[in-house]
């Protein structure tokens, strides 16, 4: 089998600033989502641009704009309490943004009906309040349609329509969502958007409040960078098909978004699952029937890292290469892109029963949540892979690890809690439990993933954020600081990065760029 070219599996997704170049396509897409409602004219997106482009994003897949929101500042306090879309945006144009005003305030979110469920609208909203947070503004308003209460007009009325939307006894599509993303209603506008007749012409008037925000300066100040990881102790169980490990795989990945996680992480080789069903008994033959399923298992988590709109740590998988076949482990970013790390030392078990290859490059990955690095299993028991991935930049090194007994996890867990120590950096352990007894050479499994630190005052007690239950199948949570690691690594009690004796001693790395 060749090698795999990966760019033929990215489906990229982008969030970004709009252009003029897009105001075609943006065109196209208000069609498609308001087909009863008057469209943007050229000259009041060229006016958005012109007055604040930084305020305008769209997502855009495969080269398609598929979402778009657009925003003003403005100081809310100024404007009537029954104010109108026209009001606010003085008639779309938004000729009276205020580069000096407190408030951010959305006013239109688009998303192609035909890519709703892969959370293109939280993208919009997620960008909408970083824009907050870097322009240290009070909050973000925004006068939100309620378009299902067309339905309800006749027995509720909006205020009774919102409180059973509010409490859930009713959906909308766009309440629900703005509430489910940290909005709270304010009140409730009449007349807000005149051709607005699904929503009977009323407006929620919502608000998120920006909690960095600081009353005494524009200026925004970084108290902390926090990163969600959920690390998944994956159980090791006959399956019948491909599709039966879907499922397992999404559930676990839904629950990592349901958690607001950045980064979701399966384990090492949990995909030889598969080979419960391959009806192959010779380990060296069954490896190869199993890399058959490569171009399958990439898709999937491409799929799932764009849909659930989480970075996945994909476990590792045995890839077969010009008649080579490696262990490697794929960081599937939640914009669409691939990276891989092959396994560096194969372990005497992997040469024996698989005749795996060893990898010959330590990478260290761009990430929307910083730099980060993948050692798969026995690469954490080499602690010059570790420190040349920090020297390079990593704050997080994820560590999937499959062991049969409590001696091999505890070489993984015991060394990743070192190299947490010896490097001021977060190592994240997630192993495999279960057994595969028709499998060879996956029999049994032993796990108990975790979540670990550096050792100081400003990091849990036993460098532990989180650990599971040995040998169950479940998830840990755990939020690691990006920003305490940074002031640790500077003022910290102990200072093993900056105080090693360099005039003393060195590592030199062989053909590694």
């Amino acid at each position: 089998m060749s090698k795999i070219e990966l760019s033929n599996f990215e489906k990229k997704i982008i969030v970004r600033n709009i252009t003029h170049d897009d105001f075609d396509q943006i065109f196209a897409l208000q069609k498609v989502c308001f087909p009863n409602m008057e469209p943007w004219k050229r000259a009041h997106l060229e006016s958005h641009l012109k007055l604040f482009p930084e305020g305008q994003f769209c997502v855009e897949y495969d080269g398609e704009i598929i979402g778009s929101c657009s925003s003003l500042v403005i100081n809310f306090d100024e404007y009537d309490d029954k104010h109108t879309w026209d009001d606010i945006t003085d008639e779309g144009y938004i000729t009276n943004h205020n580069p000096e005003g407190y408030n951010l305030y959305g006013i239109e979110v688009m998303v192609h009906p035909e890519y709703q469920g892969m959370k293109i609208g939280k993208r919009l909203y997620e960008a909408r309040k970083d824009l907050a947070r870097k322009m240290n503004l009070k909050s973000i308003i925004i006068g939100g349609r309620i378009p299902n209460y067309h339905k309800y007009e006749k027995e509720l009325s909006p205020r009774e329509y919102v409180e059973e939307v509010t409490n859930k006894n009713i959906y909308d599509p766009v309440l629900t969502f703005q509430i489910m993303n940290g909005f709270s209603v304010m009140r409730i506008n009449p007349g807000y958007l005149p051709d607005d007749k699904a929503s009977a012409k009323f407006a929620t008037l919502m608000e998120w409040n920006n909690i960095d925000y600081r009353p005494t300066t524009k200026r925004h100040f970084k108290t902390s960078f926090p990163v969600r990881i959920t690390v998944i102790q994956y159980m090791m169980k006959q399956i019948e098909s491909f599709e039966e490990f879907a499922k397992q795989v999404e559930y676990y990945v839904d629950v990592a978004y349901d958690f607001g996680s950045d980064f979701a992480v399966f384990p090492e080789i949990f995909t030889t699952q598969l080979m419960s069903f391959l009806d192959e008994k010779v380990p060296s033959t069954a490896i190869r029937k199993l890399a058959e399923y490569t171009e399958d298992y990439i898709e999937l988590f491409t799929d799932l890292a764009v849909k659930y709109n989480v970075n996945i740590i994909g476990g590792s998988h045995f890839v077969e290469e010009d008649d080579n076949v490696y262990n490697i482990a794929y960081l599937f970013r939640r914009d669409g892109t691939i990276e891989k790390q092959y396994k560096i030392h194969v372990t005497p078990n992997e040469r024996k029963w698989w005749g795996i290859q060893p990898g010959n490059k330590v990478n260290v990955f761009d990430t929307d949540c910083g730099k980060i690095a993948i050692q798969i299993c026995y690469d954490i028991q080499f602690p010059e892979l570790a420190r040349y991935a920090v020297d390079q930049g990593a704050n997080i090194i994820f560590v999937p690890f499959c062991t049969d007994d409590r001696q091999g996890y505890l070489r993984v867990r015991y060394c990743a809690q070192a190299r947490a120590v010896e490097n001021q950096v977060y190592t994240v352990i997630a192993g495999t439990v279960g057994n595969l007894t028709q499998v060879e050479n996956m029999d049994i499994q032993y796990a108990q993933s975790g979540i670990f630190t550096p050792s100081d005052f400003e990091f849990a007690r036993d460098g532990i954020i989180g650990e599971c239950n040995p040998n169950i199948e479940t998830v840990v949570v755990g939020d690691v600081d990006l920003e305490i690691l940074r002031r640790q690594r500077k003022s910290g009690t102990v200072r093993q990065l900056r105080d090693r004796r360099k005039d003393l001693f060195e590592i030199k790395y062989n053909n590694i760029k």
